[in-house]
């Protein structure tokens, strides 16, 4: 993405900074020390990727690894990245495993892949959907599903929680 529409995306979302206007005390650090860390973590350097897009979401689901600690991750093509933010866990390749799976990645256009991962999910899951920009009417979709908890629109992804146990909020954030 050129750095113009880039900037343009920043600057519309720019009232959704750092997590201003949040009252939940556990959203809040959710945004603020995970999703808008910009402190450099241990292993930004030997992760670098030439695309500044798939580094800023690699450096984001090594961060989300690193504070969720899942034992058992859905692997794929950032694998490394959710590997480096926790060494424990298992990386299962597919998406019929046993037990839930506790921390999954799939594009938004996969949606036959959607169905099958919610039967793996339960409370403890967070889920990312990537490119929900490309799609915003299926997002939608997604952040109002019974299922689903709190979601965080952070426009390249969204993440979803399933602890229904909770308020259901759909948060925007500049990312």
């Amino acid at each position: 993405m050129p750095s113009l529409p880039r900037l343009l995306v920043w600057l519309s979302r720019i009232h959704h900074c750092r997590g201003f206007g949040i009252q939940s005390p556990t959203d809040y650090a959710f945004v603020r020390y995970v999703v808008n860390e910009h402190w450099p973590y241990y292993a930004y350097d030997e992760l670098r990727e030439d695309c500044w897009l798939r580094e800023k979401l690699g450096r984001f689901y090594l961060r989300l690894a690193n504070w969720r600690q899942p034992s058992c991750i859905l692997s794929d093509d950032y694998q490394q990245w959710f590997h480096a933010g926790c060494r424990k866990a298992e990386l299962s390749p597919i998406i019929h495993h046993p037990s839930p799976i506790e921390l999954a990645r799939i594009p938004i256009d996969q949606w036959d892949s959607f169905e099958p991962l919610m039967a793996h999910c339960d409370q403890q899951t967070v889920l990312v959907i990537e490119d929900i920009w490309r799609q915003p009417q299926r997002w939608q979709q997604i952040a109002c599903d019974p299922r689903t908890g709190t979601t965080f629109d952070l426009y390249y992804c969204g993440v979803v929680l399933f602890d229904t146990q909770r308020y259901k909020h759909n948060y925007t954030i500049n990312f």
